[in-house]
C-alpha cells in the first residue's frame, strides 16, 4: 500500500528525492520532497507536507414519504477557531474507515451516530476533499431511514469525545441552509445537492 514514506511510482514525471515525518501525533505529517517535469521537458524541485488521516466514508440518511433528511451536529474546533460561529456543524454521519471496508465503516458510523442501522446503501461517489495537503479519500453513501431503522438515540460514543446531537430537516430547509451559510460542511453539501439532483428527490 502506498502512503507518504512509500510513493508510488507509476508517474515518471515525478521523483521522490526526500521524505520527514514531522509529527505523528495524533495522525501522520510529513514533509516530502521531489522533482517533477514540466511540459517543457525541465524538472523543478518542490516540497510538500501531506497529512495522513486515513480514508473516510459518509452517508446521507434520508426519507422520501416525508421529504426529510437525518443530519448531525458537533462541536468542530478547526471552524470554530476559522470563524464559525460556535463551532457547531450541521453534517451527514461520517467516520474513517480504521480497518474496515467502506460500507462496513459507514454502517457502523450510522449506527453510532444516529442510531439507525441501515439496510441497503448507495454508493454515490468518492472524493479528495482538500486534496492540496490532506491524503483522505472519502466515500460517499446514501440509504433511506425510517421510524423502522431506528435502534437507539445516536449521539455516537462518548469513550472517542462524541458528543453529537441529531438533526431531521425538511430536504427544501436543508438547502435554504446551504445559501444562507447554516450549513457549511463540503460532504454535507455535496450529497445534499446530489439528493435533489441525481439522488432520491430528484423527482
Amino acid at each position: 500500500m502506498h502512503n507518504a514514506e512509500n510513493p508510488p511510482t507509476d508517474n515518471p514525471r515525478v521523483r521522490v528525492t526526500d521524505v520527514r515525518l514531522l509529527s505523528d501525533n495524533w495522525y501522520r505529517l510529513h514533509t516530502t520532497t521531489f522533482d517533477l517535469q514540466q511540459h517543457d521537458g525541465s524538472w523543478s524541485t518542490q516540497s510538500r507536507e501531506t497529512y495522513d488521516r486515513g480514508n473516510g466514508a459518509t452517508i446521507l440518511l434520508y426519507d422520501v414519504a416525508r421529504r426529510t433528511v437525518l443530519l448531525t451536529s458537533q462541536f468542530r474546533y478547526p471552524a470554530y477557531i476559522n470563524g464559525h460561529p460556535g463551532g457547531m456543524l450541521i453534517e451527514t454521519a461520517a467516520g474513517l474507515l480504521d480497518d474496515d471496508d467502506p460500507e462496513t465503516a459507514i454502517r457502523r458510523e450510522a449506527i453510532e451516530e444516529t442510531g439507525h442501522r441501515v439496510g441497503e446503501v448507495t454508493h454515490v461517489f468518492d472524493a479528495f476533499m482538500s486534496p492540496g495537503s490532506v491524503t483522505e479519500r472519502l466515500h460517499f453513501y446514501a440509504a433511506p431511514y425510517d421510524a423502522g431503522t431506528r435502534e437507539h438515540a445516536g449521539g455516537g460514543l462518548a469513550d472517542e469525545g462524541e458528543h453529537i446531537d441529531l438533526v431531521e430537516l425538511a430536504i427544501d430547509e436543508a438547502l435554504a441552509m446551504i445559501d444562507d451559510g447554516r450549513i457549511i460542511d463540503a460532504k454535507t453539501i455535496m450529497l445534499l445537492q446530489w439528493s435533489v439532483l441525481r439522488g432520491p428527490f430528484s423527482a
